[in-house]
């Protein structure tokens, strides 16, 4: 098995979010026993550290789950919430074992100058990698469907931060909006990680790449997870018939976008492990541009690294998927 991988989109529980903001909408769809057993690892860390070890992962890159931060409706409290977190983070987990857990800073997007500010402390007094939002950010305590989107005006002073810092943004899914889960309807169980977390996710990407964002800043960096929430092989097509729309209906995109899904992203394996899918996702991207991620504790450490040593890559590749793409990305050291 191969040794030293680093494990990208992985969560934790911190005291800082407690009873702050309303749960993932899908939660409640989840066998009891299996919520109860994500629960307890979310906040332990022996059990982590053994998962590790017998799984031959060296780093964690940690950070808060959907829906985070980004549910705080109120400004204030989202910011004083997202420093407290990413304290603790750095407290309980990163500094109590450097040599295995890193971070990536939880952010008050509510307030995009704030978050700037907070991401830059986080990096730079902290010693967080980065940051992970989870999707769009609630921005009205009397109306859920209020909300903002990575893409909007306000949102690219954070993204200048970003872009200045050079560090990666994780874009972490989160339930669709109430008023676009009707197609859900009877089936509650696609509204969360099954399905309506990677059409969301990916969908927000799209808006990113249109909005002309990684033209305006062209070393920015996203992650995102789940071998890009298929984008890898919905993109092509989108691209081929966005050549027919009148150009005031695509937005401000002055490339092709499967460029910028080739120079802005890194994409994770986390959750998903089909070796077909990955090896399509290789011949679109790239071995440079793919990471190895497990999504624990709501997936298995084991499952996930037995998996890759099954896909029919040779060594070199292995290593960069598992361990050296992130080594590089994240500016973490090998052991």
């Amino acid at each position: 098995m191969l040794q030293g991988k680093v494990a990208l989109e992985e969560h934790v529980a911190l005291e800082a979010l407690a009873g702050v903001g309303p749960p993932s909408a899908s939660a409640d769809v989840n066998d009891p026993d299996y919520l109860a057993d994500v629960r307890q690892r979310l906040g332990e860390t022996s059990r982590r550290l053994d998962d590790m070890d017998r799984c031959g992962i060296q780093w964690m890159v940690l950070s808060l789950g959907n829906p985070g931060i980004q549910a705080i409706a109120d400004p204030t409290r989202a910011i004083d919430t997202a420093r407290r977190a990413n304290d603790e983070l750095a407290e309980r987990f990163v500094r109590v074992h450097p040599d295995r857990f890193a971070g990536l800073a939880a952010v008050p997007m509510q307030d995009p100058a704030a978050a700037g500010d907070e991401l830059e402390r986080a990096v730079r007094d902290l010693g967080l990698k980065g940051a992970l939002i989870n999707g769009y950010s609630n921005t009205s305590l009397d109306d859920t469907e209020t909300v903002q989107y990575l893409d909007e005006p306000p949102v690219w002073e954070f993204w200048a931060r970003a872009a200045a810092l050079d560090v990666p943004v994780y874009l972490h899914p989160r339930d669709p909006l109430p008023s676009q889960r009707r197609a859900y309807a009877g089936y509650p169980a696609l509204i969360g990680s099954a399905w309506g977390f990677g059409v969301e996710t990916a969908s927000h990407v799209l808006r990113l790449m249109l909005s002309g964002l990684f033209d305006r800043f062209p070393g920015l960096k996203l992650i995102v997870g789940h071998l890009g929430e298929g984008l890898p092989f919905l993109l092509p097509r989108v691209e081929h018939r966005l050549r027919h729309v009148r150009p005031e209906s695509r937005g401000a995109a002055q490339r092709p976008l499967t460029s910028y899904l080739t120079s802005n992203l890194w994409l994770t394996t986390s959750g998903t492990f089909r070796s077909a899918a990955l090896l399509t996702t290789l011949l679109e991207v790239g071995s440079d541009r793919v990471l190895f991620s497990v999504d624990y504790p709501y997936e298995r450490i084991d499952e996930q690294a037995e998996w890759l040593e099954t896909v029919p890559l040779g060594q070199a590749e292995r290593t960069k998927i598992g361990r050296t793409n992130a080594l590089h990305l994240l500016c973490l050291e090998a052991a």
